[in-house]
């Protein structure tokens, strides 16, 4: 299986050269590298104390915005005891809590200090959004993701009270779908994504349609003043 050493060039090998998910090592988590790796299909994935780290899995999860399943039971308690939604309001606050969410099969976190700083910058520069569910003054649930054209590239979520981060999933769903957003990327299958109505999907699916998504106009800067 290829792994590419990258360098200080800003440029990254064909995303289908992923044989079994890992495509490169090195560069770094600068901005302009950053919205390369997800025009390209690729994302940053590594522990602390681990190179950084490239991926492109031969398989995605895949939603299409307006799309997405919700349990009965959860809608029912989302109508009955709503949060308020915000978005852009707290981003580093929710990073900070999706990097202390308890993992399964995880020891520790991916999102270290350094991709803590990166997507910092990504939200100051308009590129990386949050959502948030918000009780009685408190976050109490959230997402964070990268959004681009009409594709919008998940990153983790986390919620304190139950619902709340279904409730901020289900906003973002709403919203995407309503500006004609045609992707949300879950990054890697698991069974939790399919029961929201993720579709998996091979790799060169999955980048003929972010090629097209890429064509959209986009929604830079804060999406709480939209």
């Amino acid at each position: 299986m290829p792994v590419f050493r990258l360098t200080k060039q800003l440029l990254f090998p064909d995303p289908e050269l992923a044989e079994e998910g890992l495509l490169a090592i090195g560069g770094d988590l600068s901005v302009p590298r950053l919205l390369l790796a997800y025009r390209s299909g690729i994302f940053p994935w590594y522990g602390e104390g681990d190179p950084l780290l490239w991926w492109a899995p031969p398989e995605r999860a895949l939603l299409r915005p307006g799309h997405l399943h919700l349990s009965t039971r959860t809608r029912r308690n989302l109508r009955r005891r709503p949060f308020e939604i915000r978005f852009d309001s707290a981003f580093e606050a929710v990073i900070g809590h999706c990097s202390q969410v308890p993992r399964p099969g995880q020891d520790g976190t991916w999102i270290t200090p350094e991709m803590r700083d990166a997507y910092a910058d990504l939200h100051r520069a308009g590129h990386a959004h949050s959502v948030e569910a918000w009780r009685d003054g408190e976050l109490v649930g959230g997402l964070y993701g990268v959004s681009l054209g009409g594709a919008f590239f998940g990153e983790s979520m986390f919620g304190l009270e139950p619902e709340a981060s279904r409730a901020a999933l289900a906003a973002l769903d709403t919203r995407l779908a309503a500006w004609r957003f045609t992707m949300l990327d879950g990054q890697v299958p698991h069974e939790g994504l399919v029961r929201y109505g993720f579709e998996v999907v091979p790799r060169s699916q999955f980048l003929a349609e972010l090629a097209g998504a890429l064509r959209a106009e986009g929604r830079e800067g804060r999406w709480s003043e939209r």
